[in-house]
């Protein structure tokens, strides 16, 4: 089956599925990593053009965001627009423990880091870093209008894997939507729940090492992982060899870039900067979160057939017409706003900047985040692709 690509982006909350800094364009894995200094303060910022592989795989994501209208537009939030309402947290009587027992952490400018693998993920692990892991899915599930996934599966899959499934959290909701499917998720760091679906377990694992997980799956899921992986292409080459025959690989990815429609963002924008910055940190770390835009390569190059992408928009902050992307926004701006200070303690150190420095592209980026003004917006990115019946 050829190759195809769907671009769609709507002001109202899309149907669909299932959200980092990285390097600049055309960086990868084995880029070199150059000095970079703090780009000064009237630098316009270098923005690379959205992936396109020629078929518009990632071009642009539909029309412009709405924005709300008039001088008074941000008041026109309510306070309690979004106010916190119960959750139940369908929790599961029946419980399946990690399988692991690599419990061992360490503790840097007051959080807690994974110390398995000699702690390659350079963000924390600790409550903090979980509660915001969770607001990301709580995003998704608005952007997506609760779907988990684009891949079409069926209604009765038998295996599903989840790579690098943090708190555990769409595992879960996948085991309680699919009973009939053994689901596994796998991370670094052991910190998923232990009460869960009977049908869902986690282990520790690192998804860039030998493929210990089986075979036969039939979706196998990432979220958020792009940013921080050094061989997406090795990754793509093992869970085709592990997929069963019509099975499907899922991406679901933030690209880490704020882009705008309507001029509203500054050539100087300080969030902009700093994300500047955290490319290239990340890039000299080996990532590459530009690797978002552009998956289809690696996915078809594996093998996969009847590759997919849906690009959708989420604006930064509540400055969208539509209710419910002004909720995505408020939730975006906070899980951006809450990774600023972990990027800028571990991440930013490996270019050399002072602590003073540091501080200061900190403080610079959370008022620019704070200003309503800039109409900014991220790219999230759903890739799918299948493994031929014949393969």
């Amino acid at each position: 089956m050829s190759s195809s690509t769907t671009a769609e982006e709507s002001s109202k909350t899309g149907a669909g599925a299932g959200a980092g800094a990285g390097a600049g364009s055309g960086s990868g894995p084995g880029a070199p990593a150059p000095v970079v200094a703090a780009p000064p303060p009237g630098a316009k910022p270098t923005t690379p053009p959205l992936a396109d592989d020629g078929r518009g795989a990632a071009a642009a994501a539909a029309a412009s965001i709405e924005p709300l209208e008039g001088p008074a537009a941000v008041d026109a939030v309510d306070d309690d627009e979004f106010a916190e309402e119960a959750w139940d947290d369908g929790a599961s009587s029946d419980s399946t423990s990690v399988t692991s027992s690599i419990y061992a952490h360490t503790y840097e400018n007051g959080r807690r880091y994974h110390k398995y693998k000699h702690g390659r993920y350079p963000v924390p692990n600790d409550d903090i870093e979980q509660n915001r892991e969770d607001m990301k899915h709580a995003m998704m599930m608005e952007l997506t209008d609760g779907k988990l996934f684009y891949s079409p599966i069926g209604d009765y899959p038998q295996k599903i894997l989840d790579i690098g499934t943090g708190t555990g959290i769409w595992a879960i909701e996948v085991g309680d939507q699919y009973p009939s499917a053994q689901v596994l998720g796998i991370d670094l760091s052991p910190i998923q729940p232990l009460w869960i679906p009977p049908n869902v377990k986690f282990v520790i694992d690192d998804c860039e090492d030998t493929w210990l997980n089986g075979s036969g799956w039939d979706l196998v899921h990432l979220r958020g992982m792009s940013p921080i992986l050094k061989d997406a292409s090795k990754l793509c080459a093992q869970t085709f060899a592990n997929l069963r025959p019509g099975g499907w690989m899922e991406w679901q990815e933030q690209h880490c870039w704020f882009q705008s429609d309507d001029g509203t963002l500054a050539p100087d924008d300080g969030a902009q900067g700093f994300y500047e910055l955290a490319h290239a940190a990340f890039r000299k770390l080996g990532f590459d979160a530009h690797l978002a835009a552009r998956l289809r390569e690696p996915l078809e190059a594996a093998g996969f057939r009847n590759v997919q992408c849906v690009v959708k928009k989420v604006p930064v902050g509540p400055w969208a017409r539509d209710r419910t992307l002004r909720l995505v926004g408020l939730y975006l701006q906070t899980v951006i706003r809450e990774f600023v200070p972990v990027c800028a303690a571990r991440p930013l150190a490996v270019l050399g900047l002072s602590d003073a420095e540091r501080a200061a592209w900190r403080a610079k980026a959370v008022r620019s985040l704070e200003d309503p003004y800039p109409h900014r917006y991220w790219n999230v990115y759903f890739w799918y692709g299948q493994k031929p019946y014949d393969a």
